[in-house]
């Protein structure tokens, strides 16, 4: 008789697992997650990207004063290279963008321009003697160029 009762307990035992609804169910929250997310995240990189073009600005603002306050100039002068005439581009690569001069560079004043290639590509920042900062260029997601401060976040506004 034990043994008729034993089998008879065995089979309403739980089943161990989860169910399809449950995995699906499951699912579902992790991609409305993901859908959040990812785009979040991604603009997020973008913005850490960004912090290379103020701080190769601001170096290479720094470098130009620098070498105005020895040679009374910015242009070159005899075998003093100015550093916007630098011709070594890794000495003014910052991460993934490019400082050059850009408009006129004479013995009173200076444009310098990061472009942004690769993962910054579309992304574009000035700034002048004057600590002027601008931004030229910037894709359209992120919002409209600025001739008074550089954009570095997504919907910023000038």
């Amino acid at each position: 008789m034990k043994t008729t009762a034993m089998r008879h307990c065995r089979r309403f035992t739980a089943a161990h697992g989860f169910t399809l609804i449950e995995l699906m169910i499951a699912v579902a929250i992790v991609g409305i997650l993901a859908a959040f997310a990812i785009p979040q995240y991604r603009d997020y990189v973008t913005r850490s990207r960004l912090a290379d073009a103020s701080s190769g600005l601001t170096t290479m603002r720094a470098q130009m004063e620098r070498y105005y306050q020895d040679n009374r100039t910015y242009n070159d002068t005899g075998t003093f290279v100015s550093p916007c005439n630098n011709a070594t581009t890794s000495a003014r690569t910052f991460g993934n963008f490019l400082v050059s001069c850009t408009g006129t560079l004479d013995n009173t004043q200076f444009t310098l321009q990061a472009v942004g290639s690769g993962a910054s590509n579309g992304f574009s920042y000035t700034i002048n003697q004057q600590d002027v900062r601008a931004t030229t260029a910037i894709p359209a997601d992120w919002g409209s160029a600025c001739a008074s401060k550089w954009i570095m976040k997504k919907g910023d506004t000038c």
